[in-house]
């Protein structure tokens, strides 16, 4: 068996996303574990090299995770012709222009999502991209999570009949910075830097949707700015006028009706932080990150409304565990996985800046139906000019 070196330029690692989960969990774990295996038995390794801007920040941390190569040049990084990938994790504003330089440069692409702040640009990268012949590949996260595995899974048997509607719940309180620290970055919550959670999360829920439950046909959103003034990194008070809930309705293919609540401002009280409520006319389903619930049509209660005694239902009590059937990896790993086996071997991959640019769509209707108060049909992104 040959060993097989695949140089990644990685950008973005320095921020909670891009470290956690693509740098120490996905691409350091696939490291350790000897590299990806391919068809003819060679083993394809990674050898990354992190660049940013900040020369001490990203010395430090190659230092502290081991890592071997660093950069604070990225025109250097792109003009080696031994690093053949580029994958960005960084703030949606620079994304656009990082992917075309990469592109430019002949790199194969990587990259979290959005692809970038309107469709027009999104648009414009995937289409260099297939220009130029490159490789690309845009993370999708949530398709990897163990509880809408095993609900696709369940759609897949039939179990549910016609599926009717689906109902998300994501979010959590983020602190808004004054007496405790805040879990996001502030960036998030301001317009100019290109922050809202309805071009960050739009962009989740159109990838799960269209492939899991049905394509999305037409949007109704309503955004919020719950939190007007929250308190930066460094306990700086600053205006936070990007929007931090969104309350949609979706209608997708079959007549499937979709209600997803995206909020930085709610506590919880669910089984998970994300949670997707499946009705069929056989059968429910309750999933979440790692764990899926099911109450068939025989196991339904009948329950009668009376408000004048409590009511003597558990609703808790008539659903079932879908058992683990098999071992769940971290998604973002089994993803790079997936992407690295087709940069290296040519496996089928679907994930590309087309669908990319599908979320920003979305998000951008999204952001329409709320600023004129309607329903917004999506069109297919093929039917366009």
């Amino acid at each position: 068996m040959a060993t097989r070196r695949i140089g990644i330029i990685m950008h973005g690692v320095t921020g909670r996303m891009g470290f956690n989960q693509h740098l120490v969990r996905s691409i350091k774990a696939i490291m350790a574990q000897g590299g990806i295996k391919l068809g003819n038995g060679d083993a394809l390794m990674p050898d990354p090299i992190l660049v940013g801007r900040n020369r001490e920040k990203i010395a430090a941390l190659a230092q502290e995770q081991g890592i071997a190569r660093w950069s604070d040049d990225l025109g250097a990084c792109l003009a080696n012709k031994d690093d053949t990938l580029f994958f960005d994790a960084g703030t949606t504003q620079m994304r656009c222009d990082l992917l075309r330089r990469a592109i430019e440069a002949g790199k194969d692409i990587y990259c979290e999502k959005p692809t970038a702040e309107n469709l027009q640009d999104a648009l414009a990268i995937a289409r260099l991209a297939k220009s130029k012949g490159v490789k690309n590949g845009v993370v999708q996260d949530k398709l990897f999570l163990p509880g809408l595995m095993k609900l696709k899974a369940l759609i897949n048997s039939g179990y549910f009949g016609r599926i009717l509607s689906v109902r998300g719940e994501f979010g959590y309180w983020v602190f808004e910075g004054d007496w405790r620290a805040a879990q996001r970055p502030s960036w998030n919550y301001r317009k100019k830097d290109g922050g809202g959670i309805i071009l960050d999360m739009l962009c989740h829920w159109r990838y799960v949707l269209d492939n899991t439950f049905g394509a999305v046909k037409a949007v109704s959103c309503l955004g919020a700015t719950h939190i007007p003034e929250r308190f930066d990194e460094n306990g700086k008070a600053y205006n936070a006028d990007a929007d931090d809930a969104a309350y949609c309705t979706f209608e997708l293919d079959g007549g499937v009706v979709a209600q997803l609540n995206s909020s930085w401002c709610t506590r919880v009280r669910r089984d998970d932080l994300v949670t997707f409520h499946v009705d069929g006319t056989h059968g429910s389903a309750v999933a979440g990150l790692t764990s899926c619930l099911t109450q068939h049509r025989v196991n339904t209660p009948r329950p009668v409304w009376n408000p004048d005694v409590p009511n003597p239902i558990n609703f808790f009590d008539d659903w079932e565990k879908v058992p683990d059937t098999e071992v769940f990896g971290n998604g973002f790993k089994v993803q790079w996985e997936q992407f690295l086996r087709h940069v290296g071997e040519g496996a089928p991959w679907t994930f590309d800046l087309m669908a990319g640019a599908r979320g920003v769509q979305l998000a951008e209707l999204g952001l329409k139906s709320w600023a004129e108060r309607r329903w917004v049909d999506v069109p297919k992104l093929e039917d366009r000019p």
